[in-house]
């Protein structure tokens, strides 16, 4: 850890920041793809109806006409194609179900392999070279915060960068014994500033742009100390903002009604997990956020790009609720999602 990070700042603003912060694409990543609503403009939506999109479709060739990378049937990707007529079928109806059996094969072999977990292995492969950081917003609950860590380093490889508030409830001390035990790991800055639902200052937007700002990691994951990794839940994440989303993360939601959206292209993304791409994130988290709750959606809105829930259930457990003040978190949370809504109307 730096001598920087080692003092207590007095507030998240004068952190010092010497990452790189431009726009600019990074070098290991392929272009975001841009699928966006006819008329829209950087709200990251998509209501077009196109084919859901995974991960693990590095190398797959898009339809033709169509500017998704959508995984091709599990029968295309051992060989078999998807069309009877190129199988010199002749309507005869045994060649149909050969066809049919032929495709239902394909399917149970693409199963086998996702089972064996040659699919994950293949995705550790295609992020192998992407650089990834885990930010954390340390403002209380201690124990969560020690749980949620130690998972990360149990279950990934990745690097953990965390902004500790004001150690509230000594969450700061133990973020500092863990960057004491994994110090090429664990990277901790502190301030004595409050969170701003504890009546300080230091609120959601600006501390969640701090982090971005001194990450220089390829992708950046906003987590919340209140969940914890059971397995290695991050891996699908990046590599799907590795083949083209600009976002990946484990909920989707739709933001007009706040139904749960996914798996595939989503119209947003709750923040709990969510694996972005580091640049293009610096433009869009909405940094007059007070409060995290719905603020995550503005930035969903805000990305300009694909926002992908891969299939399967994640090894992602919540630990507990972390409660605020009831009137606090009703009158902020209707702040944010005013926002939404005004984000919504301009698309």
């Amino acid at each position: 850890m730096s001598e920087a990070a080692r003092q207590v700042w007095p507030t998240v603003r004068s952190i010092p920041v010497s990452a790189v912060t431009d726009a600019k694409q990074p070098g290991r990543l392929r272009p975001a793809r841009l699928e966006q609503v006819a008329g829209s403009s950087g709200t990251g939506r998509d209501t077009t109806g196109g084919a859901a999109t995974g991960v693990g479709t590095a190398g797959a060739k898009p339809r033709a006409g169509s500017g998704t990378h959508a995984r091709p049937s599990p029968a295309a990707e051992l060989g078999f194609s998807g069309d009877p007529g190129q199988h010199g079928d002749t309507g005869d109806p045994g060649d149909a179900m050969l066809h049919a059996q032929r495709t239902w094969d394909a399917a149970l072999a693409t199963n086998r392999l996702d089972d064996l977990g040659v699919n994950a292995e293949r995705q550790r492969m295609e992020i192998k070279d992407i650089t990834t950081t885990v930010g954390l917003l340390a403002d209380g609950w201690p124990a969560d915060v020690r749980t949620c860590v130690q998972s990360v380093i149990d279950h990934t490889d990745v690097q953990v960068l965390a902004l500790d508030l004001g150690n509230l409830d000594g969450a700061g001390d133990v973020l500092d014994d863990l960057a004491e035990r994994y110090p090429h790991r664990v990277a901790v800055w502190h301030v004595a500033e409050r969170p701003h639902w504890r009546g300080g200052t230091a609120t959601w937007g600006e501390s969640r742009a701090k982090l971005l700002r001194l990450d220089e990691s390829d992708v950046h994951v906003l987590m919340e100390t209140s969940l914890v990794l059971r397995g290695d839940a991050l891996t699908p994440l990046v590599a799907a903002v590795v083949e083209g989303a600009v976002a990946a993360g484990w909920r989707g939601v739709d933001p007009s009604d706040g139904r749960e959206a996914g798996p595939g292209r989503v119209p947003a993304l709750t923040g709990e997990l969510m694996a972005v791409r580091r640049s293009a994130a610096l433009g869009a988290l909405p940094e007059d956020a007070h409060y995290g709750r719905h603020a995550d959606l503005e930035l969903s809105l805000g990305l300009r790009g694909e926002l992908v829930v891969p299939p399967g259930p994640p090894p992602v457990e919540r630990l507990g609720t972390h409660d605020v003040p009831a009137d606090y978190q009703e009158r902020e949370s209707r702040r944010n999602y005013d926002g939404v809504l005004r984000m919504l109307s301009a698309s």
